[in-house]
């Protein structure tokens, strides 16, 4: 069986003896047990820190989740608990149960409702629900995962597809959010977006995730990468990328520094992906740019930037250099008698 640390709800069923029969991790930090108990116990799930589905598939009518005062329903086969991350719960136990749990971390969850909903996670909470019916949910576990060698490698794909099929599911119809048109729809603030840029400028050596700068900008994941496009027209990892190559060609138009040197100085882990992303965002090679630039040459104190224009205009041409322009077509030179006259004269 595979380890299972980690799962709340699973280690305190293991230390309370309850007969394990089956268990296995899946993708994504999903893991899912299949266990089978008859005792009389009191059993308390304190703030888990996952999400939990259970299907009671045999027995259960001995089971009462503690509600206060009043009386509350028994299990039976069938009976789905849906037991979300960080509530706890009490259960008076009687009686023989065999259940099937699917143990969901809340970043799998998060995913799932991004592509299931095209929602912000942080706006939308699974429900507490206990001993209600899904036929959905209790046939692709019945018919689908049950009958799957979960560690089997031919298996794997099989019962990863069906467990996130459980999670989507979940997120899609036990889920309660704002009504579509109250989802956040605005931009980054300009300061946000700054303090992005300037995390991004000062970090460029260095791996970025989304998680990182949505957290410089003080939102969550989905939302930060919803409003930076809104506001820069662009996706995070596409701006990301934009900085590391225009730091590249600085540093290369710069000179010092071997083109390996230059790659990983902008957080590009090999050659060959620091080749193939400059190109397609300058239209040539580093090598290439950087022998284009080594033909402009440099510029005088008081010249301003018009060699960074002609570097970018090499670019553009595809490093063919324009003939530098020569002097004026027209001169004054001396004529006779002390007067001056005008000749024209070929470029030089």
């Amino acid at each position: 069986m595979a380890t299972m640390d980690h799962y709340t709800i699973y280690d305190i069923l293991r230390r309370a003896g309850v007969p394990l029969r089956a268990s296995a991790r899946f993708g994504d930090g999903v893991g899912a047990a299949l266990w089978e108990r008859d005792d009389v116990a009191e059993t308390r799930y304190v703030a888990p820190g996952h999400h939990t589905l259970s299907l009671y598939l045999e027995g259960g009518t001995g089971i009462r989740r503690r509600q206060g005062a009043s009386a509350a329903p028994t299990g039976s086969p069938g009976s789905l608990c849906v037991m979300p991350a960080g509530v706890s719960t009490s259960w008076d136990v009687s009686g023989r149960v065999c259940m099937f749990h699917l143990y969901v971390p809340r970043a799998a969850f998060d995913r799932a409702v991004v592509e299931a909903l095209d929602a912000d996670p942080a706006s939308v909470r699974l429900r507490d629900e206990t001993f209600v019916r899904d036929p959905a949910i209790e046939s692709v576990i019945r018919s689908v995962m049950l009958p799957l060698r979960w560690d089997d490698p031919a298996d794997r794909v099989a019962v990863t597809h069906a467990g996130r099929m459980l999670i989507a599911y979940l997120a899609s119809r036990f889920t309660e959010r704002p009504a579509r048109s109250l989802l956040a729809r605005g931009g980054l603030a300009p300061a946000a977006l700054r303090r992005v840029a300037d995390f991004v400028d000062a970090h460029l050596d260095a791996p970025l995730a989304i998680d990182d700068l949505a957290a410089v900008a003080g939102l969550s994941p989905y939302h930060f990468a919803r409003a930076f496009k809104r506001s820069t027209g662009e996706a995070p990892h596409r701006f990301v990328v934009r900085r590391r190559i225009e730091r590249a060609k600085a540093l290369i138009a710069a000179g010092g520094l071997p083109l390996a040197g230059v790659a990983a100085a902008v957080g590009f882990g090999s050659q060959s992906h620091f080749t193939a992303r400059f190109r397609d965002l300058v239209g040539l090679t580093p090598g290439r740019f950087a022998s284009a630039a080594e033909r402009v040459p440099p510029a005088p104190p008081d010249a301003g930037s018009p060699y960074r224009d002609e570097t970018q205009a090499l670019v553009a041409d595809d490093g063919k250099r324009a003939p530098a322009p020569g002097p004026s077509r027209t001169e004054r030179r001396p004529g006779r008698a002390g007067t001056t006259s005008t000749t024209a004269t070929r470029d030089r």
